[in-house]
């Protein structure tokens, strides 16, 4: 609906730009203005922030390109995100903002490995809601997009949260900073003062603390917010179990194929690190910040040395000891877990040791092996279902993937109506809950190192023994 509807706008657009030429080739003003309610059905939601219009799509609003912070450019580059300057009267949320800055492949026309084409922009902390109609109460999930921490976006199709919605889960899935805008740091930066390294993180805290504020106006449970993500939004999950200033504004968790339980890396460490970086730009060591930040966006996206970005920074005030480290503690926050991985790929003995140390004691985590492989990917998939397959069934966004869109069958469509259900019936369940109820009445056992309990999503959905699964293929 929403893409004929924008043809559509295009080609008013066309007519108004001919009917514009027309009256001024004959010296009159153009009655060319109109404003969204001509072209589509729309939402309006008052926020503390200002008044967002966006897309009625009858049973789910849809609110795109919403602004969770200021724009992190010129002296607010590799700073902690400021809130949101509060606006007058109407802004209008119904396009994608630009991802962010991130490297493409060499034909610009085709999506990098992230999924990304087209404009990118280092203004890109911007999210999306996918909301119930009249929500009430309605559990929350925010979504953090993988793409091995420097590619990707929030908006893409296999992560639209329509499907949530229709299972009244509301669905708020980011942008944040990739890359060397997002994972960087330096001696002058440190010198500065404040939060560095993991800016990225400190976007999705501000995401978080943006839901406290303004997720009861779509009609959001505060107090049940989930957070969620895959590979390396996995991974961020992972590092916010133990992020001090993002306790108490989640109380699940959800890891799909991204469970890194990293040491971290010392601060002086990942400065030397972004020295080095920047030297192979002929940046000098001891340059103060107002050069540091006059390199452009880009030219840090595409350097080699720079584009991934220094990971797992860990300073006094923002990040300062390791989620790797909480959890042999037994200190992470104390939040319900749902961790897994793809039969494809490697990584599913990571998940079982989170699993393990996530349920030790206190909430229970819950674990997955992913195997289930439609017709249609039979031929390509050789060892099971890839790195990312799950998603277009968690999100039930088959045909809004580009992996599966135009290609699914009927029984891959019920299959992702069950499994969107599990997914989304964990969001809603008591923290306390020791199984995850699924729509065709499967009953998802908690994993505990004595029954070493896991689903199985194959064929039919069952509990094995996480004891008799292999690691996976690329390990």
């Amino acid at each position: 609906m929403f893409w004929k509807l924008l043809a559509a706008s295009s080609a008013a657009f066309a007519l108004s730009t001919a009917a514009y030429a027309n009256h001024h080739e004959e010296g009159h003003t153009p009655e060319v203005g109109y404003s969204p309610t001509d072209l589509i059905d729309t939402a309006v939601v008052e926020t503390a922030d200002g008044r967002l219009v966006g897309e009625d799509m009858g049973d789910v609003h849809v609110f795109r390109g919403v602004p969770y912070a200021q724009p992190p450019v010129g002296d607010l580059r590799w700073r902690a995100p400021e809130p949101v300057e509060p606006w007058q009267g109407d802004r209008t949320v119904i396009e994608f903002e630009a991802p962010c800055v991130q490297p493409m492949v060499p034909d610009p026309s085709q999506p990098n490995g992230g999924g990304v084409v087209g404009v990118k922009s280092e203004d890109c902390l911007y999210l999306e809601v996918y909301a119930p109609e009249d929500a009430e109460n309605a559990p929350v999930m925010l979504w953090m997009h993988g793409g091995a921490g420097f590619l990707g976006a929030g908006h893409l199709g296999s992560y639209d949260g329509t499907a949530n919605a229709q299972n009244g889960v509301i669905t708020v899935s980011i942008n944040y900073r990739l890359g060397p805008l997002g994972y960087f740091a330096h001696p002058a930066l440190t010198a500065e003062g404040g939060p560095t390294g993991d800016f990225a993180l400190m976007d999705a805290v501000a995401a978080l603390e943006w839901i406290q504020r303004n997720i009861g106006a779509f009609g959001g449970d505060t107090s049940n917010v989930t957070i969620a993500g895959q590979s390396a939004g996995g991974a961020m999950v992972m590092q916010l179990l133990s992020i001090p200033s993002a306790e108490g504004l989640f109380h699940k968790a959800i890891v799909q194929s991204g469970a890194r339980i990293s040491p971290g890396r010392a601060l002086e460490d990942a400065e030397q690190m972004g020295v080095d970086g920047m030297a192979t730009l002929d940046i000098p060591a001891d340059a103060d910040t107002d050069t540091l930040r006059s390199v452009t966006a880009q030219t840090l996206a595409y350097n080699p040395s720079l584009r991934r970005g220094i990971s797992g920074a860990l300073d006094e005030e923002f990040h300062p000891s390791s989620t790797r480290d909480a959890m042999d503690n037994g200190t992470e926050f104390d939040v319900p877990v749902l961790v897994g991985s793809n039969m494809g790929e490697g990584g599913f003995s990571r998940a079982t040791e989170v699993a393990r140390l996530a349920g030790d004691e206190g909430a229970a985590a819950f674990l997955y092996h992913f195997r289930y492989m439609p017709e249609f990917r039979q031929a390509s998939w050789q060892n099971g279902p890839i790195h990312s397959a799950e998603l277009m069934f968690t999100f039930d966004s088959l045909e809004t993937s580009s992996w599966g869109a135009g290609m699914t069958e009927a029984q891959d469509e019920a299959y992702a109506d069950i499994v969107n259900s599990c997914w989304t019936n964990f969001m809603k369940m008591d923290p306390a809950s020791t199984s995850i109820s699924c729509a065709n009445g499967f009953e998802w056992p908690a994993y505990s190192a004595e029954t070493n309990a896991v689903a199985v999503f194959d064929e039919e959905i069952t509990v094995g023994d996480a004891s008799a699964i292999p690691d996976g293929p690329q390990s």
